[in-house]
């Protein structure tokens, strides 16, 4: 059986043109012609077709249906995890969409009459927040929004707005202005973030990095930089109170310097908790170690000076607000520390004996 190309399109419900384009790329390409030149395909050039159009329909690439074809060496089990992912992919792509809708669809069924900037704005933020929390945060992070305290997040506008003029002003961020609006700052960081420092780091990034969200929020690296100054100084007021005029120009160095590093190992140690890792395992006591040097850093190897910032974080638990730190994370860190102190003062009586 030979047929021309008219009609094999015809039985197939494929186009000329597709044809052509399969014979062009060596795909498909006809067994014989006839006296006047037409090309002619016989039963195994019918039967190559419809493979490849059952392998059309997995969404394969012609240069993959043509190397299964062949024999070559894209395998059938390497296509077909290939296709797996890209659908896993298109998924992702579809659901992260969806969410997106009905957030927009929230934001403009909560105005009678939607302002188009104000929607945009909502839009360009959504795809921000896209770029850097994965779907699960996003949608703790939807949870937060609808479960914070209004009178904190009403006031984020005019909060920065105080900021930026201070900033401006060159007010310098040890001041008490500066302190004060700290502590809003923090407040307001907590609850956009719910006390995680793995969401609080990542927003961080977002800010420092999206010149889009900086422009739609006002809030960059150097206003993070100034708030976070001015609530160090803040703290240390506080925390001199409990351990009296001990080298507080020298502490504040040291604060800021082990800040950032102090929000990566709560995030850490935040991962740690939500996973279950027993603080007793190898990576939490590695962990723990890290800490207990990032504490001596700051506050030096003398004992009872730890203890009273130990006492000075329960009886003044807001010093705690923003950083990332948590009673879970305490209690995470101190079974942790304790075993680890345990284990080397065994070690160190074992190698004394």
């Amino acid at each position: 059986m030979l047929l021309k190309i008219g009609e094999l399109a015809r039985r197939t419900g494929l186009t000329v043109r597709t044809l052509h384009h399969y014979d062009a790329i060596g795909l498909l390409c006809p067994s014989a012609r006839s006296d006047s030149g037409y090309r002619l395909y016989n039963r195994q050039d019918i039967a190559r077709l419809h493979r490849i159009q059952a392998l059309r329909r997995l969404d394969l690439a012609l240069s993959d249906i043509a190397s299964l074809l062949e024999g070559g060496s894209t395998d059938l089990q390497t296509v077909i995890e290939q296709q797996i992912a890209l659908l896993d992919l298109q998924a992702r792509r579809t659901i992260a969409l969806r969410d997106r809708l009905k957030g927009l669809l929230e934001h403009v069924a909560g105005n009678v009459e939607p302002d188009l900037s104000d929607w945009l704005v909502t839009l360009e933020m959504m795809s921000m927040y896209d770029k850097y929390f994965t779907r699960d945060e996003l949608a703790t992070l939807r949870v937060l929004r609808d479960t914070a305290d209004k009178d904190v997040t009403s006031q984020s506008k005019p909060l920065i707005a105080q900021i930026r003029s201070l900033m401006d002003r060159k007010v310098p961020p040890e001041s008490s202005e500066a302190q004060s609006l700290s502590r809003a700052w923090m407040a307001l960081v907590h609850e956009r973030m719910g006390g995680d420092a793995r969401l609080i780091r990542k927003l961080d990034a977002m800010h420092r990095n999206e010149s889009a969200v900086q422009a739609l929020t006002g809030v960059d690296g150097a206003m993070i930089d100034y708030m976070a100054t001015a609530s160090i100084a803040r703290r240390l007021t506080v925390y001199r109170t409990y351990i009296g005029d001990k080298e507080l120009p020298q502490l504040f160095e040291k604060f800021s310097t082990c800040r950032r590093s102090w929000l990566e190992a709560a995030a850490e140690v935040r991962d740690m908790v939500d996973k279950g890792v027993d603080p007793h395992s190898a990576a939490a006591q590695k962990l723990c170690a890290q800490w207990i040097t990032l504490a001596a850093t700051v506050w030096g190897d003398d004992p009872d000076v730890h203890e009273k910032i130990r006492l000075a974080h329960e009886k003044e638990p807001s010093l705690l607000i923003g950083t990332g730190v948590n009673k879970e994370v305490i209690a995470f860190l101190t079974s942790g520390i304790e075993h680890l102190l345990e284990r080397q003062e065994t070690k160190t009586g074992t190698s004394h004996a």
